[in-house]
């Protein structure tokens, strides 16, 4: 099967191990930059032939049945929709999905009309630290999800934060209603770029059962990825760079006491996790969009994308609470994310 990559950075080097790993042909790849083509052709071996510093060429000359797109945000929905237009039938692009709401709307409509999968590589669905934990936070022992807790370095809200608004998404098997924003006063300038702004602060997100998520990534945090779930019964601590996972749960013969008993005896386990990667997952998720099944699509981005866009709203209404059955958000609105 023919593929083509669109952007040669670190993370579309990555992608590059992903489609050589599925002994894919990787018949153009595409960068402005000579020095990353150059680099790609010698990590790869890819032939000269391969290497193209136009996009539309790539995509008219080479006609790939697989497109990944692997650049920043704004450039996103015009690579997607040329890829969709010329052949492609498998798309996997990089979140955030798009800088607006209208342009995940065109990116959609595109490959609807062309018969082509949109995957957006929002990746925790595949990622060991999300899967056991899922089926731990679902067990008896457990008693369900209640309230999903992030508490992270500032790892930027559009860039990072919306891998963990999916991932809610996917611990809960429920989209969320609600969300509440409160920013960080200072602006850390953005490693991809000055034209690029990625803000920090909290987010509180909710569903329709009453599920809860906050993150807190403020600009004054500088290290780490804690994750913590709690339930009825127990909670599960996952410090995900280290990849150590700490679980405690109620006796069984005490579950069915008050949860204002909240120091009753307990079970605990501690256990290792892998740590956070993003080559493995990537993998699993291009392999899921070839397969046709489980697949992070176009629908789970943009619901990344408009939680974020409420996010905004709500910050700058004072932290209001933004309900998104009738939240109306501006659709045209560009935002500056990497």
């Amino acid at each position: 099967m023919k593929a083509a990559i669109v952007g040669l950075g670190r993370m579309g080097l990555r992608h590059l191990q992903v489609l050589t790993d599925l002994k894919l042909d990787v018949v153009g790849a595409f960068d402005m930059q000579e020095p990353a083509r150059a680099k790609a052709q010698a990590d790869f071996g890819l032939p000269a032939q391969a290497l193209f510093a136009d996009a539309r060429s790539m995509f008219e000359r080479t006609r790939p049945e697989v497109a990944v797109i692997a650049t920043t945000a704004p450039s996103h929905p015009d690579l997607v929709c040329l890829a969709a237009a010329n052949g492609a039938k498998f798309i996997l692009c990089e979140k955030p999905m798009a800088t607006s709401l209208a342009d995940c709307d065109r990116m959609i409509d595109a490959c609807a009309k062309a018969g082509a999968k949109l995957a957006i590589n929002h990746q925790m669905r595949f990622m060991e630290q999300y899967t056991v934990a899922k089926e731990i936070v679902e067990g008896e022992s457990f008693g369900g999800l209640s309230s999903v807790t992030v508490t992270v370095g500032n790892f930027g809200m559009a860039m990072n934060g919306s891998h963990y608004f999916e991932m809610f998404r996917y611990m809960t098997d429920e989209r969320p209603v609600s969300v509440s924003a409160w920013f960080s006063q200072e602006t850390v300038g953005n490693p991809r770029g000055p034209q690029f702004e990625d803000r920090a602060g909290a987010v509180r997100l909710t569903t329709a059962k009453g599920k809860r998520f906050y993150m807190d990534a403020g600009s004054d945090q500088g290290h780490g990825m804690h994750v913590t779930y709690a339930g009825p019964y127990g909670r599960l601590d996952i410090d995900e760079l280290g990849g150590n996972a700490n679980l405690v749960v109620r006796k069984p013969e005490h579950r069915a006491v008050p949860t204002t008993r909240y120091g009753m005896p307990w079970d605990e386990r501690r256990f290792p996790i892998t740590p956070a990667d993003s080559v493995a997952p990537t993998r699993s998720v291009l392999s899921a969009l070839l397969e046709g099944q489980n697949f992070p699509d176009g629908a789970d981005g943009r619901m990344a994308v408009e939680v974020l866009a409420a996010a905004y709203q709500s910050h700058e209404e004072g932290g209001r609470t933004i309900e998104l059955a009738n939240a109306n958000l501006p659709r045209e609105r560009t935002f500056p994310w990497a």
